[in-house]
């Protein structure tokens, strides 16, 4: 439906024309578009609403509001068949190529939540065996990383929902302790990659380049040139791949269960 919202008494951003609402739908403040079901074309209405509390002005946080509507046109979504014209219209010869395509994507995906699965059971298995002293500069270096990219997202209003209801002291001690596992583990699979001669080849280096400059559309060969002038920035491409090769010379060692699961239970864990 579209139709035009206005206010009682204005307040800034509480009007709007042609404005799209979905009856049934949540994009619009709790209780706006359940009032408006059996509404025809040209009829007027008075909705009254309460904003939510955690609402993101906090001029109307918890207020209540009336809006005068008008609705200008009803539509009613058509859920189109999946076949051959649906496929075709996307720039697919068919159904089957489509399929294909769609099946090669999620099996990348299950593929990917797998590798993580296992490279997760397999960093635990490795931090249990070790107990040795990390240099402290290098832990505080990492927990500083840490703690920015909190208070950033905390600014953001984006903070970690498992954080909620610890105070900064206990998050600070959690975190630390996460920083000191990321250096021990580092420090060991950097030895275990020296010791058996790991290495990251020039042109796993480049592909590297060539992917991060993808992201950049026209200054791909400035990025290029950048990574070749600055070593410290290109080690942060490097660190990477190193670690994903130590990780899988480990696997190759290890002895690895395959076990079915759906991929709901893979999207948990």
């Amino acid at each position: 439906m579209a139709g035009d919202a206005v206010p009682a008494e204005p307040f800034p951003g509480g009007s709007a024309e042609d404005a799209p609402i979905e009856i049934g739908g949540g994009n619009f403040i709790p209780g706006f578009a359940e009032q408006l079901e059996g509404i025809s074309p040209g009829e007027a209405r008075d909705i009254q609403v309460a904003f939510p509390m955690a609402y993101g002005s906090k001029d109307l946080a918890g207020k209540e509001a009336v809006f005068a509507i008008t609705a200008k046109g009803l539509k009613r979504t058509i859920v189109k068949p999946i076949d051959d014209e649906l496929a075709k219209g996307i720039g697919f010869e068919g159904l089957e190529p489509l399929k294909a395509v769609i099946r090669e994507q999620m099996q990348r995906e299950y593929d990917q939540m797998s590798r993580m699965r296992v490279k997760r059971v397999l960093l635990d298995k490795l931090a249990e065996q070790a107990s040795f002293e990390v240099p402290e500069g290098m832990v505080e270096a990492e927990f500083k990383a840490i703690w920015d990219r909190i208070e950033e997202d905390r600014k953001a209003g984006k903070p970690d929902a498992e954080d909620a209801g610890k105070d900064d002291d206990t998050l600070k001690a959690e975190y630390r302790t996460i920083a000191e596992r990321r250096i021990r583990l580092g420090l060991m699979l950097s030895e275990i990659g020296r010791t058996n001669n790991v290495q990251v080849s020039a042109e796993e280096m480049q592909r590297a380049m060539r992917q991060e400059a993808g992201k950049y559309p026209g200054q791909e060969q400035m990025v290029i040139d950048f990574f070749r002038k600055n070593p410290q920035a290109a080690e942060g491409l490097r660190a990477p791949i190193f670690e994903e090769k130590v990780v899988d010379f480990m696997l190759e060692l290890a002895q690895v269960t395959d076990r079915v699961v759906t991929p709901e239970e893979i999207a948990a864990e």
